[in-house]
């Protein structure tokens, strides 16, 4: 072990890479550190020295990581999320607790927690909650700490992720229905296969999942469904077939709660889909932060 490299790196120098990773800006990295932009200046400019790499480059007012930063992301998440675990011995108090916590989600998962998630604010007096669509930060941003948990729904054969890293919890069981506008001609008749597989749909782009398994067997039974739009979540689904004659094949939980679902025809799916579920996400090592781990054990509460 190289013991005097090592004396030249602090912890201060990891928080503030760490941070910056998050905000891409100096000055927005001095307001979460609460120091001085030039001391965030400073500070960079020893690790570029130390680690022998630019880190970032300047691309109008933000900050782009280059790829041994990011590579390296992942990493220092993990000891800092060990340094804090030392730090803050002793059992959390939500009520004191003065930092920031984030989370990713789907816009259309949002409707399904808020409850949960307001509950979880009204305990957090001095703390702040951050709440990411998915399609802005995903699994890399759980690897590297930019957010703490993920909540999304999913084909339970279809893990999250393959990382190691990364652990997936059921927090909610969930069924699939199809929604058509109530003035469908399938609207008052019972949906059959043929039915379902003649209609064209409006599907939800992931591009962080495999192929959902409804659509496998539907491809390997019969034939694939046919598409005609593609959006990133459920609400814009739905506000289409509102608008139009294209099924959506979805989350029943969502549907019954959903404003945007309201008047929609709800129908049972004429063929065997597997399970599905919604699931808490997060990088394994976020537990050692007695804050992470207080958070996890209120979202995976029953509602």
């Amino acid at each position: 072990m190289d013991y005097i490299a090592l004396s030249r790196i602090s912890l201060k120098h990891l928080t503030v890479l760490h941070v910056l990773l998050s905000t891409h800006s100096v000055n927005g990295a001095s307001e979460v550190l609460c120091v001085t932009a030039s001391s965030i200046s400073k500070t960079l400019g020893q690790l570029r020295e130390q680690l022998n790499d630019e880190l970032f480059y300047r691309d109008g007012t933000s900050l782009v990581p280059t790829p041994f930063a990011l590579a390296v992301a992942n990493d220092i998440h993990k000891i800092l999320c060990s340094m804090n675990q030392i730090l803050h011995q002793g059992e959390f108090e939500p009520e004191s607790y003065t930092g920031t916590l984030a989370l990713s989600m789907r816009e259309s998962t949002f409707d399904l927690f808020c409850d949960r998630i307001s509950a979880i604010s009204s305990k957090l007096s001095s703390a702040k909650i951050q709440i990411f669509a998915k399609e802005q930060l995903s699994f890399e941003a759980l690897l590297r700490g930019q957010v703490d948990f993920m909540i999304l729904p999913h084909d339970i054969s279809q893990p999250p992720t393959r990382s190691r890293d990364l652990i997936w919890e059921q927090i909610e069981q969930d069924e699939m229905i199809c929604l058509m506008n109530s003035k469908h001609p399938l609207a008052n008749n019972p949906l059959s296969i043929e039915d379902y597989l003649s209609c064209q749909h409006v599907g939800i782009l992931d591009k962080d999942l495999s192929e959902p398994y409804f659509e496998q067997l539907l491809t390997q039974q019969y034939h694939p469904r046919q598409v005609r739009i593609s959006v990133a979540d459920f609400g814009s689904a739905a506000t289409i077939c509102h608008q139009s004659e294209l099924l959506f094949t979805c989350s029943k939980m969502w549907a019954e709660k959903a404003l945007q679902a309201k008047g929609l025809t709800q129908k049972p799916l004429p063929f065997s889909y597997g399970k599905v579920a919604y699931s808490l996400v997060w990088n394994q090592a976020s537990l050692n932060n007695p804050a992470l781990k207080w958070l996890h054990s209120q979202l995976v509460k029953p509602s």
